[in-house]
């Protein structure tokens, strides 16, 4: 357990939140400040109440805070650990492997069907497609860091991708080698809850919210070549936009 403390913290007691929220505040800033890297052990609550001088209850209290904002898993024998976090921005089209290894992550799929299946009415209709036409799908696990962050269903066109069981650690490299990777998408992003099929495999309670994202991605000329339906745990995923102000 790691007795690692890159922050000072000197309660403010005229402060209007308690000492518990204090320094939940103060940990939660050196963790998105990337004092503390995802996976990394917190220390300990008596580490904590010894070095700055607190109690047990407000160290537990304050860690607490942490697990309910996702920032901090807590592992049963273990200990508590910094949550891996994907922050995505949605302006541009990246892959799943290519923002994990720009955060330091190691991203990693577990597979669970590659094959062809006949395109069911909705995929006809976001890919195109005429009645009686196969597709590829692919289903497996996102990891990363070995931490399950989604999970995710790729359907694309037979023509698009004849042999999907080649397809390796992303899609995305495995069709811009083919000459047909999209180029720009449309993502349509929702809450739902988890039923005990989805929370089984992203290994989160049943009725847990997860981000449900459906995304089309297209061709320079237009043709719609994918179609991936993405359950991500809410806990480890966020999507982050710029906005502006005209004027």
């Amino acid at each position: 357990m790691s007795t690692k403390l890159p922050f000072q913290f000197k309660p403010d007691p005229a402060a209007a939140s308690p000492l518990y929220m204090q320094l939940a505040h103060k940990l939660a800033q050196a963790i998105r400040e990337g004092q503390y890297q995802a996976d990394e052990a917190l220390p300990s609550e008596r580490v904590l109440s010894e070095s700055l001088d607190l109690s047990r209850v407000t160290a537990r209290k304050a860690i607490d805070r942490l697990v309910e904002q996702g920032l901090i898993v807590r592992k049963r024998g273990s200990g508590n650990y910094i949550a891996p976090k994907l922050e995505q921005p949605l302006s541009r089209l990246t892959s799943f492997s290519e923002e994990l290894h720009q955060r330091g992550f190691k991203p990693s799929s577990r597979w669970l069907t590659r094959g062809f299946a006949m395109a069911a009415p909705d995929e006809q209709l976001s890919l195109g497609l005429t009645t009686g036409q196969r597709v590829a799908r692919l289903e497996r696990l996102r990891l990363a860091d070995q931490v399950v962050m989604a999970y995710e269903l790729s359907v694309l066109p037979e023509a698009v991708l004849p042999e999907p069981q080649k397809v390796d650690s992303s899609l995305y490299e495995h069709l811009a080698r083919m000459g047909r990777a999209p180029v720009r998408a449309l993502q349509h992003i929702r809450a739902i809850n988890a039923d005990s099929r989805l929370a089984g495999l992203l290994e989160v309670p049943v009725g847990q919210a997860v981000l449900f994202i459906t995304r089309v991605g297209y061709l320079d000329l237009g043709q719609a070549v994918e179609l991936t339906h993405s359950y991500c745990r809410s806990d480890y995923y966020d999507f982050v936009a710029e906005m502006r102000r005209d004027g």
